[in-house]
């Protein structure tokens, strides 16, 4: 079985809070982490998410981090929050 990680860079723009996480999660940058399987025996390369990580700020501990499990669906539904709360402020 093959594993890959991706990494990429979201910014949440406003405060907000992400399924599974007890804690509302500040405006900023956050590194997330998605590990992937390729799905074997096909005739084409084919990879299935298999886990979907977050860093963000330790709670009680100045500047240190910590990587939390989230549903990708999760994170999804936090971005489309976050960009719904930017379109509502940009109408006039």
């Amino acid at each position: 079985m093959t594993i890959r990680s991706r990494r990429e860079t979201i910014t949440f723009k406003h405060p907000v809070r992400i399924r599974g996480i007890e804690r509302q999660l500040p405006a900023g940058g956050y590194e997330v982490v998605t590990d992937e399987e390729m799905i074997e025996g096909l005739s084409f390369a084919s990879w299935r998410r298999i886990a979907t990580m977050i860093t963000v700020p330790s709670e009680g501990v100045h500047g240190a981090t910590e990587l939390l499990s989230i549903g990708s669906v999760d994170l999804a539904d936090a971005q489309a929050a976050d960009a719904q709360i930017a379109n509502a402020s940009a109408v006039p």
